[in-house]
């Protein structure tokens, strides 16, 4: 069995002792560090710029899953792509042209990846499946850290992977919101290949130990 892609939240880290907590990703088994930017207008909350996020990408070694809750998020398509990111997931929600952002970001040389939020149907990705690397499944509502996981994601995810399979598209499931190990477990049951993990991965007393049991599920 292939194992999960476990994508820590840097959101959640110890923002006082943020090399240390990046230097464990890096010796973990985490494939990917996950970095929420929130501007304050698309989600409730602000969460870092690019000079705190400059700081991140020169200290770590796994490829950056960069989610951008901000209105416009094609205008930072150069900053994201300065950084060194791998991955610039967009929202659906953000994006009137979401079409052209996705080429946007592929022109840019980055994997184009898609977020929706948990009152936006699966259906809504019927025309841009076959263009994503992923799409990013919210199991919460987005601006916040540590909230209650939504229950019926589970279903999203069964559905998002019929649509996968049923278009012939190639991209990957992440889910982010919740997770943990119970909740982890059921959204891979359901289809999902990666899983964003926060509080999960922090608040353990080891978080490297959380990270290698995510992966395994």
């Amino acid at each position: 069995m292939s194992s999960i892609i476990i994508s820590p939240s840097i959101l959640s880290a110890d923002f006082g002792h943020l090399a240390k907590d990046i230097e464990m990703i890096n010796r973990s088994e985490a494939e990917w560090v996950h970095i929420d930017i929130m501007d304050g207008v698309f989600v409730p909350n602000i969460s870092f710029g690019f000079p705190v996020l400059k700081y991140v990408a020169e200290l770590t070694r796994k490829p950056l899953d960069v989610h951008l809750m901000i209105v416009n998020p094609e205008k930072f398509i150069p900053e994201v792509k300065a950084l060194g990111a791998y991955i610039m997931n967009v929202h659906y929600e953000a994006c009137p042209h979401l079409h052209r952002v996705v080429q946007q970001i592929k022109e840019a040389g980055m994997k184009p990846a898609v977020t929706i939020n948990p009152a936006t149907p699966v259906a809504m990705l019927q025309d841009i499946i076959q263009d994503v690397y992923m799409v990013l499944v919210m199991s919460v509502n987005p601006g916040f850290g540590g909230q209650k996981f939504i229950a019926h994601s589970v279903e999203k995810v069964r559905e998002l992977r019929d649509l996968i399979e049923n278009s012939g598209s190639r991209a990957l499931i992440e889910v982010d919101g919740g997770v943990n190990l119970e909740t982890g477990a059921r959204l891979v049951e359901a289809g999902a290949d990666a899983l964003v993990a926060g509080n999960a991965v922090f608040g353990a007393s080891d978080p490297e130990d959380m990270i290698k049991r995510l992966r395994m599920l």
